[in-house]
């Protein structure tokens, strides 16, 4: 394993000086980097789980509820985001990163935050407007794009993300409308932009593909907005009209302006016109304290609870009908007009504190639903002047609470007959517990049968400064040694469907009353599913899928499975100590697992076992030759703790910084042995990896016990291992 002089110099120099505020256990932190670029002996490359080049056999299709490969084969993507600058890297580089994806079994990259201008995305900066992108950034663009699909990875594009609007757009207030979330639902203008922007990048003909990328057939699947609901902006009070907080540093969720507020309060009152009778609307203009012919005002949050069924019923129907329209007008235009082939998804569920069906009545409408969580997002503290001067954290495991684990607030909005996509999912950075992130996600989505899933994010800064070593953020893995490494050993799980689907899928309906009702539904009452009559839990007994949103009546109430939590194959077992330590034990023939606390419990899988000295991990082995563990002669071993950067400090609490640290990255070594129960092995050892994939050091021997190989890991700073077993 190489490492600069400087870092190892400058860890070894922190850890010296470390005290208990390191973390409970006084652990000492191993300098370790990743490494992108490795032309040679790569030992743990899953660049063979990718078919080359991404598109060989034609386009992405959706077949049985499922999506597929130009083949018809069921095709699984474990993707990864790339934001800002990231997915437009310099030409002499962007094979390296192509590379270096295929090797950790990456097979999509959802190309996101493109719509920024140049240098940051595509839009020209030199136009007064947004309507021309930028031809560099946009060749960066198309050859990077060209290496991905050799390299046997797609492509998802994001039209609308985070465009800025600009006053010779011919768009109104655009200084006050940051990225115009909700107003691009419904405001004439704005549509038109969104089309003509979709039109110019999606006619475009890649010089490197020779395809226009509406008929290249490396592209998997094409999203029309990014993270934006007029019911989200409703509830949390950003339809009033009282435009952005001055002091707000951070636009991307403010208020709108009152120009756009006042042409969507006559939007509703056409409404109102149009669908209710005379009685009705009587009776809402009584309510609302009006005279005929004077406009009936919006509800504010504040007076929902107050409002009638029919009042409330009446303006959700109509923010539904806004959002209904502009994805289903927009779906036409790319698949009618422009002829895009392959699957287009509307947006994302993406508030997990907000019930996410009235949202899902339309984008269910689309080819695919996809949603986003976050396990324990940082909350971003301002101070007086508005400027951003730290942050929060929970920094607890979700292993310790299945009953409100990232899983559900995913599960809750898959929809049967749909592929189901996680286009953005994390254990945010500097989360100590974000080892069971990945192998966790991995699990379940394979349990539940869905199709994509895309970490947010890979990187938001371009590969050719990727050499050097760099604070981590909140969101970017590329550097992280331990959600790196556990995402290689999830490759194999998910890319082969080593954990089956659930024997039983339990489908639950809506009907409109209940889905308009559960917008005012407290989370804390009824979360992440905000169903009361469904428990969340169900989804780690069985599969779980909405069937309708409009159907005559909810569907009869289902009881709780009661913990621990088996899944119905037999092969998930979400535990809990009497103290709720959590722990999460895989077992299936080609991929097995420890996560979260081992100590707490004595079940292990079939054929691994641990006895390690640190108190939180994740332990994982995955088949490399597609045989089962036992008879398996390559297992890629990921034992993973913690992560950090060097020198970082915690506060008291142990929720937030007080000292960032200094570039580099440090692991705590998973510590003890690791039992293996392997069939006729004569003789079994395990090379520690470097940060590409290399030996990073003298393979270590195991000692047979009975009918176990023990090795002792830790010994070499390292998070994972290639098991080579001879027989």
């Amino acid at each position: 394993m190489r490492r600069p002089a400087a870092l190892i110099a400058l860890a070894a120099a922190w850890a010296a000086g470390q005290t208990g505020n390191q973390d409970p256990k006084s652990v000492i932190l191993k300098p370790y980097e990743m490494a992108w670029r490795a032309d040679s002996g790569v030992l743990a490359d899953l660049s063979f789980l990718l078919d080359k080049p991404a598109g060989g056999k034609g386009f992405v299709s959706v077949r049985d509820g499922h999506l597929a490969d130009g083949a018809g084969r069921r095709l699984r993507i474990f993707g990864v985001n790339f934001s800002f600058t990231a997915s437009t890297p310099a030409k002499e580089v962007a094979r390296d990163v192509a590379a270096h994806l295929a090797r950790f079994g990456v097979n999509c990259v959802r190309i996101h935050h493109l719509d920024w201008r140049a240098p940051r995305g595509v839009i020209d900066a030199k136009f007064p407007d947004s309507r021309h992108l930028d031809p560099a950034a946009l060749d960066r663009l198309d050859n990077f794009v060209a290496e991905l699909k050799k390299a046997g990875v797609y492509v998802n594009l994001n039209l609308n993300v985070a465009r800025s609007f600009q006053p010779a757009d011919g768009v109104k207030d655009a200084a006050q409308l940051g990225f115009a979330k909700a107003v691009t639902y419904f405001d004439p203008r704005i549509v038109e932009l969104e089309k003509e922007y979709a039109r110019t990048l999606l006619t475009h003909r890649n010089p490197y593909t020779g395809a226009e990328y509406r008929n290249e057939p490396a592209v998997a699947m094409v999203e029309i907005v990014n993270e934006n609901s007029l019911i989200e902006s409703w509830k949390a009070g950003r339809l009033r009209g009282l435009g952005p907080d001055p002091k707000q540093e951070d636009r991307t969720w403010s208020d709108i302006p009152a120009s756009y507020a006042a042409d969507l309060t006559r939007l509703y009152n056409a409404y109102l016109e149009r669908r209710l009778d005379a009685a009705s609307l009587r009776a809402i203009r009584a309510e609302a304290g009006v005279t005929a012919g004077a406009p009936v005002p919006r509800l504010e949050p504040a007076a929902f609870t107050a409002a009638s069924a029919l009042r409330f019923s009446t303006e959700a129907s109509f923010y539904m009908d806004l959002e209904n329209s502009f994805l289903g007008g927009m779906y036409a235009f790319l698949k009618q007009e422009l002829g895009v082939r392959v699957p287009v998804v509307g947006t994302s569920i993406h508030n997990g504190g907000l019930t996410p069906y009235p949202l899902l009545a339309s984008t269910s409408k689309l080819d695919m639903v996809d949603s986003h969580t976050y396990w324990q997002h940082p909350r971003f503290l301002s101070d007086a002047s508005g400027r951003r001067i730290g942050f929060e954290i929970g920094n607890t495991p979700a292993v310790n609470e299945p009953e409100r684990s990232p899983l559900l607030a995913l599960a809750r909005v898959a929809v049967a007959g749909k592929p189901f996509m996680v286009s953005e999912v994390n254990h945010p950075y500097p989360n100590e517990y974000g080892a069971e992130g990945v192998p966790l996600l991995a699990a379940y989505a394979a349990f539940q049968d869905w199709d994509a899933i895309f970490w947010y994010s890979f990187s938001h800064s371009p590969a050719e400064t990727w050499d050097k070593p760099a604070l981590p953020g909140h969101f970017d893995m590329r550097q992280d040694p331990v959600k790196m490494t556990q995402w290689a050993a999830a490759a194999l799980l998910f890319h082969t469907a080593a954990v089956a689907p659930a024997r039983t899928v339990v489908e639950r309906s809506y009907d409109h009353a209940s889905v308009v009702e559960s917008v005012r539904t407290a989370a804390a009452a009824h979360g992440p599913f905000f169903t009361s009559w469904f428990p969340g839990t169900v989804a780690l007994r069985h599969g779980v899928r909405v069937k309708s949103l409009d159907a005559p009546r909810p569907t009869a109430p289902v009881a709780a499975p009661a913990p621990p939590y088996l899944s119905d194959t037999g092969q998930l077992r979400w535990l809990l100590s009497p103290s709720r330590k959590g722990l999460v034990v895989v077992d299936a023939d080609r991929w097995q697992a420890l996560i979260g606390y081992p100590k707490s419990q004595s079940a292990a899988p079939s054929n691994l076992g641990a006895d390690v000295a640190n108190e939180f991990c994740s332990i994982a082995v995955g088949s490399m030759d597609g045989k089962p563990v036992r008879t398996s002669a390559r297992l890629l071993l990921a034992a993973g703790a913690r992560a950090s950067n060097v020198g970082m400090q915690w506060n008291e609490k142990r929720t937030g910084n007080t000292d960032l640290g200094q570039p580099g990255m440090t692991i705590e070594p998973v510590t003890g042995v690791v039992k293996l129960r392997l069939d006729g092995a004569r003789s079994v050892e395990a090379t520690p990896l470097d940060g590409a994939g290399r030996a990073g050091g003298a393979p270590v021997q195991a000692s047979r016990s009975g009918a176990e190989w023990v090795l002792r890991i830790g010994e070499t700073p390292t998070p994972w291992y290639l098991v080579t077993v001879r027989r």
